[in-house]
């Protein structure tokens, strides 16, 4: 099973994240994507297994990445993957 999320970051969010990581705060910004995104990732790989009958998934992996575009934003994408069982 797997699910992915990829979500743009707004180029303000950016900014002021590069701010913050200058100054050495935490990106509220950030890990508000970061958790939103992972969100998705499992409930896309959810709903996978539940379509093949499973009602367990197992050795989940998550997986993270930014990814550059031209205008000086990025996209943040979450991958999630594991295994379906069927737990009695």
């Amino acid at each position: 099973m797997s699910g992915e999320a990829i979500l743009g970051a707004n180029i303000f969010k950016d900014f002021f994240a590069g701010i913050r990581d200058i100054v050495g705060g935490r990106s509220a910004a950030y890990e508000g994507e970061l958790r939103k995104a992972k969100e998705i990732a499992i409930a896309e790989m959810r709903e996978q297994a539940q379509r093949l009958g499973a009602n367990a998934i197992i050795g989940v992996d998550l997986d993270y990445e930014t990814i550059s575009v031209g205008n000086g934003g990025g996209m943040l994408m979450v991958s999630a993957s594991g295994t379906a069982v069927i737990v009695r």
